[in-house]
């Protein structure tokens, strides 16, 4: 039985390297115009399908991208900028029941996610390779973790959060 929390597994713990993160970083440029794709023409209903049996619907999913890579963008920018910054955890879960990703229009975070995706590619693509060394202490997990560390993490993350959506949708045979 597939394990609908990750349709496509849990994340590889693939070396950084040039090669993986170049993969990583069109993983990353390509989330806006994927997750757009993937929600195309779902019905407030559809929105509202949880994607497993208690978890986040479909709406909620795209607010937690928006929320989440807005967090690791500045995470980014801290990790550029100081040394080895300890960065300000969120809690995801609670953030997701919040009216406004609970239960508001995906719109506003598609046209975040489109938005800041473009910075943070033009950000990542202007990195040298050893600024993928530099580091950021994450006080939830008690790591510390490179900043190509984190591209491998939200290369998954966008490529997870999409799976939700488009497994669920062909679970359901939702027209894509």
């Amino acid at each position: 039985m597939e394990d609908l929390r990750y349709p496509i597994g849990q994340e590889k713990l693939d070396p950084v390297n040039d090669a993986n993160l170049k993969e990583w970083i069109q993983n990353i440029n390509l989330l806006p115009q994927k997750l757009k794709e993937a929600v195309n023409n779902l019905s407030e209903e559809q929105l509202n399908t949880p994607y497993r049996p208690d978890g986040w619907n479909v709406r909620q999913v795209v607010h937690h991208v928006a929320d989440s890579h807005m967090n690791c963008f500045i995470r980014f920018k801290l990790a550029l900028t100081e040394n080895n910054p300890t960065i300000r955890p969120y809690e995801e879960t609670l953030w997701a029941e919040l009216p406004d990703a609970k239960s508001e229009p995906i719109d506003s975070s598609l046209n975040i996610i489109e938005g800041l995706h473009t910075r943070w590619i033009i950000l990542l693509n202007s990195l040298m390779p050893e600024d993928f060394n530099r580091t950021f202490y994450h006080p939830g997990s008690q790591k510390t973790l490179t900043l190509g560390e984190c591209v491998r993490l939200y290369s998954w993350h966008s490529l997870h959060h999409t799976s939700h959506i488009t497994s669920l949708r062909e679970r359901m045979n939702w027209q894509m």
